[in-house]
């Protein structure tokens, strides 16, 4: 079997693959070149290998290359989603997909919650009236500047799986309730008070005091957070997204935003503008509407699970497990179900 990674890596990424693998197996990497972001690659550099391989692994695939990969069986993406994926494409093709879920749980659920505080303590606004040199006098009575206290209050977290528990047990440490929200409730939630179905979601935000989105983007999921979501929400409740940008209806949002009819938005993920004109990237504009440049608005663009030391490590050897089980003929972990889309 031959496996073909598809970024720049370090002689000791590949390594860490060599010896995840049965005896036997290929691996090939492209040799370094200058480069924007190594973990990135060129057409040229994978061509060449890949009709004759058999699983691929990577954070990025160019244009072309799926069509040269004819003898491809199995594709480890280097992610903890997989909406970017071309699902129907992998179906048709009998190709088995594994993803890295659980990778970055943990940093997520962290950076959760430094976006959570960042947007109850009202950080953003009261770190621009220092550089400002603005003061507020205390007791002013000006919401903008008021910060929340989390304990007693009720944190709602939509997506109630790795990410999502991780939160959870967090924000037991602040002495929140913990309502979750799963599609398989029956399944329960570590540190969860409450764990509902998808039909009991509109009641947990209507009694949350901070909503947290943790669920994966697919046909169910792409934009159900929209008028009737934000209408059951708390004027004076917080949404919180490390899921997808396009969870949320963003017209819907800004509205509800500058009419106060929530108090706040915190993400890390941002608008994908694919039925859009132009199409573009979300990370190329954050939002059409300007929302990131509301007082009440933090973002911080997709770094949850990535700027943490050990992380392309942990991603790496989550691949290279699932990489290696497929070659031995054994189940993979963290497969992608392609009907479900995750």
């Amino acid at each position: 079997m031959k496996v073909l990674l598809t970024w720049y890596a370090t002689d000791a990424e590949v390594a860490r693959v060599r010896n995840a693998m049965p005896p036997g197996t290929t691996v090939f990497a492209p040799a370094t070149r200058p480069n924007l972001c190594r973990l990135e690659i060129e057409y040229d550099d994978v061509a060449k290998e890949a009709p004759d391989a058999d699983v691929m692994m990577g954070w990025m695939v160019p244009d072309g290359i799926y069509e040269l990969a004819k003898n491809l069986k199995c594709f480890v993406w280097l992610h903890g989603g997989a909406d970017d994926l071309d699902k129907e494409m992998f179906k048709r093709r009998g190709i088995k997909v594994a993803n890295i879920r659980g990778a970055n749980s943990v940093s997520t659920a962290e950076h959760t919650f430094a976006l959570l505080l960042g947007i109850a303590k009202r950080l953003v606004i009261k770190h621009k009236a220092l550089l400002e040199s603005h003061w507020e006098p205390y007791g002013s009575n000006r919401p903008e500047y008021e910060a929340v206290i989390l304990e007693g209050k009720t944190i709602g977290i939509v997506g109630y799986g790795m990410v999502g528990s991780a939160v959870g047990k967090r924000a037991k440490a602040f002495d929140m309730r913990v309502a979750g929200v799963r599609k398989h409730p029956e399944r329960g939630g570590v540190a969860a008070d409450s764990i509902s179905g998808p039909a009991g979601m509109l009641d947990v935000l209507a009694e949350s005091d901070f909503v947290v989105l943790s669920v994966p983007l697919t046909k169910e999921t792409f934009g159900f957070i929209g008028e009737a979501a934000i209408k059951r929400m708390k004027k004076t409740a917080f949404l919180v997204n490390v899921g997808r940008g396009n969870l949320v209806q963003e017209r819907h949002l800004h509205a509800a935003l500058t009419e106060n009819r929530i108090a706040g938005y915190a993400s890390d993920v941002w608008w994908h503008y694919v039925h859009s004109f132009p199409p573009t990237y979300g990370l190329l504009q954050p939002s059409r509407t300007g929302l990131q440049k509301l007082p009440n608005v933090i973002g911080t663009m997709g770094q949850a699970g990535v700027a943490v030391p050990g992380i392309i490590s942990k991603s790496i050897d989550f691949g290279s497990e699932s990489a290696a089980a497929f070659i031995r003929g054994e189940p993979m972990p963290r497969t992608v179900d392609l009907d479900l889309g995750y």
